[in-house]
């Protein structure tokens, strides 16, 4: 179906209400890799209900654990816009923590699309979504951008231009996220069953070699990264971060990134080894506290 621009971006908010518990958190950085070298750091702050914290990035997934095994990926739906999944690729996300997520918990999330840009030969579609408490305190925020494969030439704007170049000076540090080939296949339970993720007939069909890990996946590996190998282990000092996603990750590759201080903030690149340094993440920026 077409987009329909003026219906997408006129729609109410959608608004629904989310919960999570500690074995959903676990179960998140258990797909991240944490525990994986359990004999020698079994990562008991990422593993056990004991002083338990959460990475932040667990907010692109609350609430929407996988409990039953019968159920499906539905398409992209919503008011002005139905895609199919095997046309869509995550193109950037950014996320902002107001505060420490608890590791179990409750809130009521507020999506809409914000904008749709017209790039031609396709469309990106952009989401944003905000959480707050019971008490109406927020708790995150969240846009996210979506490259939707010949969906373009409605006739919309094609969108701001966003020119990004690492700096010219040798990283600050440069840490390294190994993935497994099961990764993919443990992070879906987090609730993203596109099929491209785990299905090597499905990711033929979208014109992959093989399935390709979550964009979210390596957001949050990425994530962990930064905590682990700049904040002292401490997910509570990470407070936002922006991404785009500019090379698909197969899971078992490995994800380099190379990080600059900057003030309060990190630019960051991440590129795949095994692909001789192809290009996996750019226009990165974290900030910490």
């Amino acid at each position: 179906m077409p987009i329909d621009l003026d219906k997408a971006l006129s729609a109410e908010p959608t608004v629904r209400d989310v919960t999570w518990t500690r074995r959903d958190v676990l179960l998140y950085h258990l797909s991240l890799g944490a525990g994986a070298h359990a004999d020698s750091d079994p990562e008991l702050r990422y593993t056990f209900e004991r002083d338990l914290q959460v990475l932040p990035t667990f907010a692109m997934v609350a609430g929407q654990g996988v409990s039953d095994g019968d159920r499906e990926a539905l398409p992209m739906s919503m008011p002005g816009i139905d895609i199919d999944l095997r046309r869509i690729l995550h193109a950037g996300q950014s996320l902002t923590v107001h505060r420490p997520l608890p590791a179990s918990g409750a809130a009521q999330v507020s999506s809409r699309v914000a904008n749709v840009w017209d790039k031609g030969k396709a469309a990106v579609v952009e989401m944003e979504q905000a959480a707050t408490d019971g008490d109406g305190t927020p708790l995150w925020t969240t846009t996210m951008q979506i490259w939707a494969r010949g969906e373009g030439g409605f006739g919309g704007e094609p969108g701001p231009d966003a020119p990004w170049s690492a700096p010219e000076r040798e990283p600050d540090a440069v840490l390294r996220s190994p993935t497994t080939p099961q990764t993919a296949l443990l992070y879906r339970l987090n609730g993203d069953l596109n099929p491209l993720h785990a299905d090597p007939e499905f990711a033929a069909m979208a014109g992959f070699e093989r399935p390709i890990l979550h964009g979210l996946a390596t957001y949050g590996l990425v994530a962990k990264a930064i905590v682990d190998g700049l904040l002292d282990g401490d997910a509570g000092r990470l407070v936002s971060l922006s991404v785009r996603f500019a090379g698909s990750l197969h899971p078992g590759q490995t994800i380099s990134t190379s990080v600059w201080r900057d003030g309060d903030a990190l630019l960051l690149t991440a590129v795949c080894p095994e692909r001789d340094g192809g290009p996996v993440l750019t226009h990165g920026r974290a900030v910490v506290r």
